[in-house]
């Protein structure tokens, strides 16, 4: 079976009615991004974020997977795919995506202030101050936040390295160090970028630029793919 890997961002969820990361006014579900999503944010305000990451929650768990998704799932019949996304939701793993990197965390998961290595699931939608983790700590979400390192970062590298096939879903790739992986990839590897606004990228073999959003240009792609 040949390896496929998709790397994708806030624009395969957006379809599912979820938020994209910033809107025209750089602000993020109304909030400063320097307000939410930052260690010093969390050490200004920790209610604030928490609440803020609630809210996330709640909206991701009545959305629901769209056809970009299901699609990626189906496919697993065809590829041995590994998924590689930059979205916190859980869209992925219940459209049924069974390999499923997270490269900034889930919201769905707490971690220890003291401990990293402490990870929790979170039941329902809330995590509030107060809640600990087991050697007494306040729990914080487990997302990667602006300012801090990129856990997974290495392993997704590593997986790209290994695409027999690569593709981009709803993601500008201006957002690093993700954005990178694309150069990870092999020259002689075929890559599809699918997003209504193609970015703008450096010149590279077998380069392919499918300029719809992720529930229609899937589609597409796996016709490409399997006939």
């Amino acid at each position: 079976m040949k390896k496929l890997v998709a790397l994708t961002g806030a624009g395969i969820s957006a379809e599912s009615g979820l938020a994209t990361f910033r809107d025209s006014g750089g602000l993020w579900e109304g909030f400063r991004v320097e307000d939410v999503a930052t260690p010093e944010a969390w050490h200004r305000n920790p209610e604030l974020v928490l609440d803020f990451y609630n809210q996330r929650r709640k909206s991701a768990l009545n959305a629901k997977p769209n056809r970009g998704h299901e699609v990626l799932a189906e496919l697993q019949s065809d590829f041995d795919i590994t998924v590689i996304t930059q979205n916190v939701d859980d869209l992925h793993e219940r459209a049924g995506s069974n390999n499923v990197i997270h490269l900034h965390g889930s919201l769905f998961e707490a971690r220890s202030t003291l401990d990293p290595s402490l990870i929790y699931k979170i039941k329902g939608w809330e995590l509030n101050l107060g809640e600990k983790c087991g050697r007494g700590s306040q729990l914080r979400p487990n997302i990667v936040w602006f300012g801090e390192m990129v856990p997974m970062l290495e392993t997704a590298a590593y997986v790209t390295s290994l695409a027999d096939i690569f593709l981009v879903v709803g993601t500008s790739l201006v957002v690093y160090p993700a954005a990178g992986l694309i150069n990870e990839v092999s020259r002689e590897t075929p890559k599809y970028i699918i997003d209504p606004k193609i970015p703008e990228v450096m010149p590279m073999p077998n380069l392919h630029f499918i300029a719809e959003k992720a529930s229609v240009g899937m589609e597409q792609v796996r016709l490409r793919l399997t006939t």
